[in-house]
């Protein structure tokens, strides 16, 4: 059996993958149907339940895939993607000289396998550089080089002028390679940062399961594999050295193209050298390697605990976790008290928090015992749900909506966060607005769906926009009418206006305005502690949420607030999402005339329903105030 690097970081999260993988690849071969597979009686029950929760029949009476979910956006991104490694691919070249071998597929490219027992391990290389001296493997991720040059930054306060600043664990040699300072031959690192500061962060830099370690992790598993090729192929002449190759977050397109694609410096490409974090990996990884031969003999498919290797609600989120999450509930499981980072603390002092609450059966939000809740806000979420009824702070909701300034400008941005610049003055997954939508209420209450909602959406994908976006903008908002500039979780509205005003500085002085007048939905529906305390209220009252209903199950998003203050709903949508809607938007290129003219009104109505849902809400909070 060949046991590739994805399959090794997957394999070795837990028992049960491999098992559920086999049983996957067992049903795809079977000759039989699905029905039939399940009625066989040599199947046992826990099998299929298992087939059963990785299958389903849709309305038409298709067989339909749960677990190889197809990811529009990822298919959008991909070429993006493969452009990155294009780009790390001449950078490295530049840097190291010697041979270089790179290349869009996966199978033209350097790889390396051993075998082990009755296992082959094999991994495919993204860049392989050789020198007279070196062999340097390089690992390209579609990150940006932030979480590590400033993720990892450590405060350290002086004691001589009391300043705290931030100082990195990195470096730039003379090359442009950031490598860690401790590789420095005269580097005191007491001299800029206490000791826990710094092996605080190296160990983030070797978890896997850390937004900064998974891809280091990544890397090691390759340099096992390597190392295990050269020493059964008995190469020792030369030096193998470890790289990421990043986007290089601080990197700014200087709008120059060619046939119509940007071109960009060598700078866009950051490389760092994890040569010696990797090798401190490798007892761990060996370990982990054990680990997946035992669980490849054994097939366990039973239950086993969940934890941070499920990697629940991320993007690298198990396949498997609608099997194994599906005793959580939907709506107000334990995991639906808002803001519970800090978990909770039973009589005995020990906290208990996250997924390990599912483990231990507190799996409902009230299977947690009341003793355990001491914050006010989960005493009110708990409340709403025994007594079905909503919790309203009618004076504080009051105060606030008493607050805003009309007219109020209900605003909604739709962003293409592209993982490459595509327009002057833009960033790596900078979010470049395509579209906006708003509904002007002119005095309290009045405010007509069509009659006062105006829009901007870009009609090709590849035009530059912005300023156009921008002039439009400006004329539908009066910067000079004192009114509010309203959004749900408008800090997102606010970042985008202050972007273009930094690149278009001669609209600067409307849009700075405008992020003066902006004011948040949530600031009245859920809160905002710091107003509250200003206008004299305690802080704990200050921080009690205003407005409580147990369909929220934890969550302010629009999503779940429009269905509980009105009958309107996205699921009747075409577009019902901003996934949905970054990805219509990037395939217009793709679309025929008469598909185009369809998507184009589904993208406009799918805005249009953000804008007027927050008007509705704000309409319905100013009844129940009342």
């Amino acid at each position: 059996m060949a046991v590739t690097k994805t399959n090794f970081i997957n394999y070795s999260r837990c028992p049960r993958y491999v098992a559920l993988e086999e049983i996957k690849k067992d049903r795809l071969n079977a000759d039989i149907s699905y029905e039939q597979y399940k009625k066989e009686e040599e199947i046992e029950e826990k099998t299929k339940e298992l087939l059963g929760s990785m299958y389903t029949i849709d309305e038409n009476g298709n067989e339909e895939d749960l677990i190889e979910v197809d990811n529009p956006q990822l298919n959008v991104m991909m070429p993006y993607y493969k452009e990155i490694e294009r780009l790390a691919g001449i950078k490295v070249e530049k840097t190291f000289k010697g041979k270089t071998i790179y290349a869009e597929s996966t199978f033209s490219q350097e790889s390396f396998e051993f075998n082990s027992k009755y296992m082959k391990y094999i991994c495919y290389v993204d860049i392989y550089n050789e020198n007279d001296d070196n062999i340097n493997i390089i690992e390209v991720k579609a990150t940006t080089s932030n979480k590590y040059l400033e993720g990892l930054s450590t405060g350290y306060k002086s004691t001589k002028d009391k300043k705290c600043e931030k100082y990195p664990i990195f470096y730039k040699d003379s090359r442009g390679i950031y490598r860690l300072k401790e590789e420095l031959k005269d580097w005191n690192m007491l001299e800029e940062m206490p000791l826990v500061n710094y092996e605080k962060n190296k160990l983030k830099l070797m978890d896997r399961y850390d937004e900064v370690g998974k891809y280091i992790y990544d890397l090691a598993v390759q340099r096992m594999i390597i190392e295990e090729n050269l020493k059964q192929q008995n190469v020792k002449n030369k030096k193998v050295n470890y790289f990421l190759a990043v986007l290089n977050h601080e990197y700014v397109f200087n709008g120059v193209y060619e046939n119509n694609k940007p071109v960009y410096g060598d700078n866009i490409i950051n490389i760092i050298d994890f040569t010696s974090i990797t090798e401190l990996m490798q007892d761990s990884i060996k370990e982990d390697k054990k680990r997946i031969e035992k669980h490849l003999q054994e097939m366990d498919a039973g239950e086993c605990l969940i934890g941070k290797h499920c990697c629940y609600k991320t993007p690298t989120e198990c396949k498997f976790s609608r099997i194994c999450f599906k005793k959580i509930p939907e709506y107000n499981s334990s995991l639906s008290y808002m803001n519970n980072g800090h978990g909770f603390k039973d009589e005995n002092g020990d906290v208990h928090k996250g997924l390990d609450l599912i483990n231990e059966g507190y799996i409902r939000m009230l299977d947690i015992p009341d003793s355990w809740i001491r914050n006010p806000n989960h005493e009110i979420q708990r409340n709403c749900l025994i007594t079905k009824k909503p919790y309203i702070n009618k004076e504080k909701i009051k105060l606030a909506i008493d607050m805003l300034k009309y007219p109020i400008y209900h605003l909604d941005f739709e962003t293409f966060p592209c993982p490459l610049p595509r327009f002057k003055g833009e960033k790596c997954y900078f979010q470049s607005v395509f579209q906006f939508s708003l509904h002007i209420e002119n005095k309290p209450g009045i405010c007509d769906k069509d009659k006062d909602h105006y829009e901007y959406l870009s009609k090709k994908f590849n035009d530059d926009i912005r300023e156009d976006l921008i002039q439009k903008l400006c004329s539908y908002i009066d910067t000079n009418s004192n009114g509010t500039v309203f959004a749900q979780n408008v800090s997102f509205e606010k970042s985008r206006i202050k972007e273009l005003a930094q690149i278009f500085p001669s609209y600067k002085d409307k849009l700075t305005k405008m992020i003066d007048m902006a004011s948040d939905l949530l600031y009245i529906v859920r809160n905002n502690s710091k107003f509250y305390e200003s206008i004299g209220f305690d802080k704990e009252d200050a921080k009690k949420i205003n407005y409580y209903h147990e369909d929220l199950s934890g969550s302010y998003s629009i999503k779940k607030t429009l269905p509980v203050f009105s009958d309107l709903s996205y699921k009747d949508l075409d577009v019902k999402n901003g996934t949905e809607a970054l990805v219509t938007y990037a395939n217009y290129q793709n679309m025929t005339e008469k598909e185009f003219k369809i998507k184009y009104k589904s993208l406009v109505e799918y805005c249009k329903q953000d804008t007027w849902a927050m008007f509705v809400i704000l309409e319905k909070l100013r009844g129940i105030s009342k």
